[in-house]
């Protein structure tokens, strides 16, 4: 088994990360740490010293995707694991996942139990999404099954036959999103998703990007078009406008309130009057984009195991309100 950790700012974090997978149960593992600061910035945290660890060096920030295909790459195991460089893996975590795994051979993806460090909250039982393809973290407590729809890439487990079948995170989307994108397309061929309660780990959230900032802003909302190009059926592809609109205006009637991202964003010290900005930005570049997504768009549909019918009702069932994702 191999677990991707990239990392930006390495650091303490990253440390305490590496030194709760040296305490994992189970032993038969791999860390691959992919050092995206481009100064290797990961020497400092003594790589060496964890038995586990190898490092794959970049010149450059080239993403989270990027980085954790480069790991993908460079393992043959039958099973990989994301797992954010902020993210403190509880002892039984890699157990946990590879147990539910051998369990059920059908399904692709597994997602952790994320806790909010310092609180002990539950952040992520896997991830819902909008009518207009926003994804939040489900921090409710988990159904009465443990089906859900696709797993935060924070601390998710992925099946290396799922990933040979649908290809490995989109590079082209840099940061955000890379883990809904590849949720959906496994959703399309036919591959489940699991939530593993007890597969725990404890998530500073946003460490390396910041909470609210206008380059999460801006990739957050260029990703959700994206997103929604290659994997929305016609109909809900036609709809999503409108259903982002509705989004902005719930945004809007957030802020007032001083709840939710906006008000967070603000809160961090940005303009909001930038926002408008950032979101003809990212159309634009998703229109600039527009021919290699219905490129990738008519491969999804090519290899698809269900109908529209069937992902219209996959996500029906594991859906977040516009209004709700405003407010969180």
């Amino acid at each position: 088994m191999t677990v991707a950790v990239p990392t930006l700012a390495a650091g303490e974090v990253l440390e305490a990360c590496l030194r709760a997978l040296e305490s994992q149960t189970v032993d038969e593992f791999e860390v691959v740490v992919i050092d995206n600061s481009g100064t290797g910035g990961v020497q400092a945290c003594n790589p060496q010293a964890f038995r586990h660890v190898r490092v794959i060096s970049n010149s450059c920030n080239v993403g989270f995707g990027a980085a954790v295909n480069q790991a993908f790459r460079a393992s043959t195991a039958p099973y990989v694991a994301t797992l954010n460089d902020d993210a403190v893996a509880d002892p039984r975590w890699l157990e946990g996942l590879l147990a539910d795994a051998e369990a059920h051979p059908r399904t692709g993806m597994f997602a952790s139990e994320v806790r909010l460090a310092g609180t002990g909250d539950l952040d992520s039982a896997g991830m819902l999404i909008a009518s207009d393809g926003s994804s939040k973290q489900a921090s409710l407590t988990p159904l009465r099954d443990a089906g859900v729809f696709l797993p935060s890439g924070s601390a998710a487990l992925y099946r290396r036959a799922m990933l040979d079948e649908i290809g490995l995170f989109d590079e082209s989307f840099f940061l955000y999103c890379e883990d809904t994108d590849l949720g959906l397309r496994a959703q399309w061929a036919g591959w489940g998703c699991r939530y593993v309660p007890g597969a725990v780990v404890e998530h500073l959230y946003s460490h390396s990007a910041g909470r609210a900032s206008p380059l999460k802003a801006y990739y957050v909302e260029r990703n959700r078009l994206y997103t929604i190009v290659k994997n929305f059926p016609a109909g809900m592809l036609m709809v999503a406008p409108f259903a982002s609109i509705a989004r902005y205006f719930w945004h809007v009637a957030a802020l007032l309130t001083g709840h939710g991202k906006v008000a967070e964003y603000r809160h961090e010290g940005h303009s909001s009057a930038m926002l408008p900005w950032l979101v003809i930005r990212a159309h634009l570049a998703a229109l600039f984009r527009l021919p290699a997504l219905l490129n990738s768009r008519r491969r999804i549909r090519a290899s698809r195991r269900i109908t529209p019918r069937e992902f219209r009702a996959l996500i029906a069932r594991h859906s977040i309100t516009l209004r709700q994702v405003a407010s969180l």
